[in-house]
């Protein structure tokens, strides 16, 4: 009997999960837990928003802050070059990544969020209003949206196929036998480098997607020697001229001659061809004297007779 009592006191005890007292007492220690579980959970959702809107980049990547490189940009739709994008170098230009027409894109870093990694195509993309590039649409400011699939508008060299987007580039416009290549994924993603050439496209599959015109090409030189001229000029210092050298300011590019000063000598004179010798003759002739005369005596003769 005093078995079968103790095994019910036990069943009992387990079916209540505890005694009073345990059961009373609150679980500090899990609430504790959990807390700290989503103090830390948030702080990284934070911190993780802030490093995507505020991406950081090595400062020896190019293009570095300072620097100004350009590309050449086309955007072709179903075989037909549209025109360049309008300039907004005056509401984007501190962003870094700005037009100023002619299809040339200009990427000036002014900061690291700016620089090294961080200069792509998206940069430029998401500070021109209107202007949508994914990799399954195309939309320039004010003009029809192209999603993959769409067929292509009539009056097109490829009406009615249907059209994809596809955005090529070739890294260097100056240099040769550059091969074109497809970005694949994000177009977003693509890095700048100098006198790039990128031609955005929606067309058929298996189309090649030509370069940018050659407008294009010309505006990207012109834009790209400009600046290495800019940046090249030597400077002259004044302290390496001869003493009264003059500086001449010329236009950026022109090579500054110092123009020697000739100092005047006093202590040289140089006679005049025209000009004779004085000679000083005198006013005053010598007076003759009967004393300084001399006498001259005549003999006279008288015949005899």
């Amino acid at each position: 009997m005093a078995r079968d009592s103790t095994g019910k006191w036990v069943e009992r005890a387990g079916s209540t999960g505890g005694g009073r007292t345990y059961r009373g007492q609150m679980p500090v220690n899990w609430y504790a837990g959990l807390a700290i579980i989503i103090v830390v959970g948030i702080a990284s959702i934070v911190f993780a928003r802030y490093q995507y809107q505020n991406p950081t980049s090595n400062s020896s990547t190019p293009p570095t802050v300072g620097t100004t490189w350009y590309a050449g940009s086309a955007f072709d739709v179903c075989g037909t070059q549209q025109p360049a994008l309008a300039a907004n170098a005056t509401s984007a230009k501190s962003s870094g990544f700005y037009t100023t027409g002619q299809g040339v894109i200009t990427i000036s870093p002014t900061k690291a969020s700016q620089a090294g990694t961080n200069a792509t195509l998206s940069a430029f993309v998401d500070h021109y209003p209107k202007l949508v590039v994914t990799q399954n649409e195309v939309q320039l400011p004010g003009e029809t949206a192209y999603t993959n699939g769409n067929l292509c508008p009539k009056g097109t060299p490829d009406a009615g196929k249907k059209g994809e987007v596809q955005v090529v580039y070739w890294s260097n416009a100056l240099a040769q036998n550059v091969k074109p290549v497809t970005v694949s994924g994000d177009p977003g993603t693509l890095l700048f480098t100098q006198n790039q050439l990128i031609t955005i496209a929606f067309v058929p599959s298996g189309t090649k997607v030509p370069k940018p015109s050659g407008t294009v090409v010309s505006a990207l030189l012109k834009a790209s020697l400009q600046t290495s001229t800019a940046t090249t000029t030597p400077s002259v210092s004044t302290s390496s001229l001869p003493t009264g050298s003059t500086v001449v300011t010329t236009p950026t590019g022109s090579t500054v001659v110092p123009t020697p000063t000739v100092p005047a000598t006093a202590a040289t004179t140089t006679p005049s061809a025209t000009t004779a010798p004085h000679v000083t003759t005198p006013t005053t002739s010598p007076k003759t004297t009967s004393s300084s005369k001399p006498a001259t005596t005549s003999a006279t003769t008288s015949p005899k007779t």
